[in-house]
């Protein structure tokens, strides 16, 4: 009985040894995910903060070039 006994508490042995195995490979996936996770927030933080921070160019030049473009034309030209 005591060879029966001996492979029964090898195979529970092999068992808790599989799982904690098992498990220290799903904690690494969930720290590398969680790490790329992190940046992705912080680069979308700093991306959102520039864009907020960095002044319109464009609609300024926009405004410019369309009063320059009525003193162009007198108002007997247009129809």
């Amino acid at each position: 009985m005591s060879k029966i006994e001996e492979i029964i508490a090898e195979s529970k042995l092999s068992d808790i040894l599989n799982k904690k195995e098992a498990e220290k490979q799903r904690n690494t996936v969930v720290w590398v995910l969680a790490i790329i996770g992190a940046v992705a927030a912080v680069a979308a933080i700093a991306y959102a903060v520039y864009r907020f921070f960095t002044p319109d160019y464009l609609e300024d030049f926009e405004d410019d070039f369309d009063d320059d473009f009525d003193d162009y034309f007198s108002e007997e030209d247009q129809v």
